[in-house]
């Protein structure tokens, strides 16, 4: 549990990081965002990158522009919610958003940290798996399901959803980290 927390908290500490650039480039055009998502995913799987910090970073900022300033900032409100510890409050601002903007993978996978945050594994659980229907590629919702995988006693789908995310970031060292755990705990062997 203590491993979840501090993943999802990391999460939102570098999503508040990225809020204000992203409430600048929101009127940006979707195709172009999309052709920058594409090659931040290019180069964050490249074996050989020195600064996986930035391009992660990089990556979060497009993945949080909704594109509407009023989701853009009923996401900020909900990241400053769940930051002071307002975990009702927080909800509250993110269902608005999966609401009004339901193809937003972000709204998703952040509502599922605050629920988290509030003990509500099952819909925290769904929320994730909404966020990865929406964005296959975020490597931070299939790190999400995979620690709720591995807190709840199945190794396996764990191990899977961290294979997952270290194919899209292979880089980050607690998804390294929590696929060995998993390796380990399935037997040593891969799925």
């Amino acid at each position: 549990m203590r491993v979840l927390i501090f993943w999802l908290n990391l999460v939102v500490a570098s999503a508040l990081l990225v809020a204000p650039a992203a409430a600048q480039d929101a009127e940006r055009d979707p195709a172009v965002s999309g052709d920058r998502v594409e090659e931040l995913l290019e180069r964050l799987a490249r074996p050989d990158l020195q600064h996986w910090h930035r391009i992660e970073r990089d990556l979060v900022n497009e993945w949080s522009q909704s594109g509407s300033a009023t989701m853009d900032l009923l996401l900020e409100r909900g990241r400053e919610a769940l930051a002071e510890g307002d975990t009702d409050a927080a909800i509250e601002h993110f269902t608005a958003l999966t609401d009004h903007a339901p193809d937003f993978a972000e709204g998703w996978h952040i509502r599922a940290t605050a629920y988290f945050q509030a003990g509500l594994i099952g819909p925290a659980l769904a929320d994730l798996e909404q966020a990865i229907a929406l964005n296959p590629n975020h490597f931070g919702a299939l790190t999400g399901i995979g620690t709720i995988m591995e807190e709840t006693g199945h190794p396996e789908r764990a191990l899977r959803a961290f294979e997952a995310a270290h194919d899209i970031h292979p880089h980050h060292p607690r998804i390294n980290a929590a696929l060995e755990r998993a390796t380990r705990a399935v037997g040593g062997r891969g799925i």
